[in-house]
């Protein structure tokens, strides 16, 4: 049995879609601050799931998971705060949230003798590239708090392999993007700050901001790497068959290895949208990088993982999510 922390929320809610359409025993355990009860219910009629409300910052609660599922065998870590600006307005919650409530984790499976995790990290503990596309040996070098308690968790985790034997795999996420192909399920975050689901929503009397035009990019705006949530899912489901099969801790980015400009998508959006999106355009954002773009050899050599989907692909499947959310 495979236990999802988070699985209520936007990408481990299609690991669990994933992993039930295999067959797989899934256990989510969320708070539900983040993600949602109506995704659960959906993701219940496609397989056996078992929903346990509780939050990882309290170690009752992740310990009685664990008390009351003996079989559970491994666990992908999905949990967390994700948000960069309000991580750095707010660091005690994230390094309390994010860090501190993986210690709970990690401490509860070491109690029940649970030896392999699966951890969402992010392109966020490398910090300002020095080079891309940005390869697994590009220093670690955060520039948020957010960025910060994820470098923590992997290093902890590397200490928990050394000493108890624990081995993980952290997955190191670039820009996610798209939903689930049937509209089952798909991003849905309050309020969003992602960029396709954002120029998506854009309205008459609600433009989407575009902020920065002068780049040193091939049209002046940020170019970013966009992965499908369904590809992230598949290597999510490769990472743990990885360890099932007795590999060692490691550690990969998921990306496409091609960029995409905020122009770009915006001109995709607009393309499946069938028609012109109000459009403001403003100043930069501090502490937005020109280019963000993962090289994803290590992904596509070690975990023999290929992402299939491809930009329009993505914000298709958005725009089709989009349509169930305001039903």
């Amino acid at each position: 049995m495979i236990l999802v922390t988070g699985g209520a929320g936007y990408i481990g809610s299609h690991l669990v879609m994933a992993l039930l359409e295999k067959g797989e025993n899934v256990i989510v355990f969320d708070s539900l601050e983040l993600g949602h009860i109506e995704t659960i219910e959906t993701l219940k009629q496609y397989g056996t799931l078992k929903f346990i409300k509780g939050n990882l910052k309290n170690l009752d609660d992740i310990r009685g998971v664990f008390m009351s599922n003996k079989d559970i065998d491994s666990v992908v870590h999905f949990a967390a705060y994700s948000q960069v600006a309000e991580s750095v307005k707010n660091p005690q919650k994230y390094y309390y949230n994010n860090v501190y409530g993986t210690l709970n984790l990690l401490n509860a499976m070491l109690e029940f003798g649970v030896k392999k995790i699966v951890f969402s990290s992010t392109a966020a503990t490398y910090g300002e590239p020095v080079y891309t596309p940005i390869d697994e040996k590009h220093p670690q070098n955060p520039i948020n708090p957010y960025g910060n308690s994820k470098l923590m968790i992997e290093r902890i985790m590397d200490d928990y392999d050394r000493a108890y034997g624990l081995k993980s795999v952290r997955l190191r996420y670039f820009n996610v993007a798209g939903a689930d192909s049937k509209s089952r399920i798909g991003e849905w975050h309050e309020p969003e700050t992602h960029l396709i689901p954002n120029v998506l929503k854009a309205t008459k009397d609600k433009s989407f901001k575009m902020f920065g035009t002068d780049y040193d990019t091939v049209d002046g705006t940020c170019v970013r790497d966009y992965i499908n949530v369904e590809d992230l899912a598949k290597a999510h489901i490769l990472a743990l068959e990885y360890l099932k099969n007795g590999s060692e801790t490691n550690y990969f980015n998921l990306g496409t290895k091609t960029g995409n400009s905020v122009k770009e998508v915006f001109a995709v959006c607009e393309e499946v949208k069938g028609s012109k999106i109000p459009l403001e355009i403003c100043p930069r954002r501090e502490g937005d990088p020109a280019t963000l773009v993962a090289d994803n050899s290590k992904a596509k050599e070690e975990l023999n993982w290929t992402p299939v989907n491809d930009l329009k692909y993505s914000v298709k499947t958005a725009f089709e999510w989009e349509k169930v959310l305001n039903k």
